[in-house]
């Protein structure tokens, strides 16, 4: 499969199957995590696997993730995150978002679906997963196998054309026509 037919053939699922993702699976998806680029390398995701019951159960107390079979905690390390020296912002979120991307990606290409779920309580995924005060959960990746086909729950015109996205040189408001 080509990069852009996985980047088209990539839904958000919410209905999975209860056939468990495999262990070379599992491996791929975290290998293409732990390729992605970071700022200056530094690498600071914190991959969290959930995949036994008491965990995701646990998992339920502050976040939905439909019935996947796995979810992955993704948590960034405030400790060990490049900032950028003009005006010390951390790339903590853009870091993480890249690995997660790497991983749903990889995830489409083995035939899996995902849900990238930001929609959580920190604080009870925090008390939940014993996460020290220097590692923030970011997103969580919920990944398994679906009936669904993307054709059946986004259909492809609900992207906005380029053309309300994209400038060339610099950013002009754009007036109504």
């Amino acid at each position: 499969m080509d990069f852009m037919e996985i980047v088209r053939k990539r839904f958000s699922v919410r209905k999975y199957t209860e056939e468990p993702v495999t262990e070379e699976q599992l491996a791929l998806i975290l290998e293409a995590g732990r390729l992605a680029p970071t700022g200056a390398n530094y690498q600071p995701q914190r991959l969290i696997v959930i995949r036994q019951k008491d965990g995701l159960e646990r998992l339920r107390k502050g976040a939905n993730v439909y019935g996947a079979p796995l979810a992955i905690l993704v948590c960034a390390d405030h400790d060990d995150v490049w900032k950028r020296r003009f005006d010390g912002k951390t790339l903590t979120d853009i870091d993480t978002s890249i690995v997660t991307t790497h991983m749903m990606l990889e995830a489409t290409e083995l035939g899996l679906g995902t849900l990238w779920v930001c929609a959580f309580d920190p604080d009870v995924v925090r008390r939940e997963f014993d996460l020290p005060a220097h590692l923030e959960p970011i997103n969580l990746l919920a990944v398994g196998h679906t009936h669904e086909k993307a054709a059946d729950v986004r259909p492809r015109t609900t992207r906005k054309p380029l053309e309300e996205t994209v400038w060339y040189e610099r950013y002009q408001e754009r007036t109504a026509e």
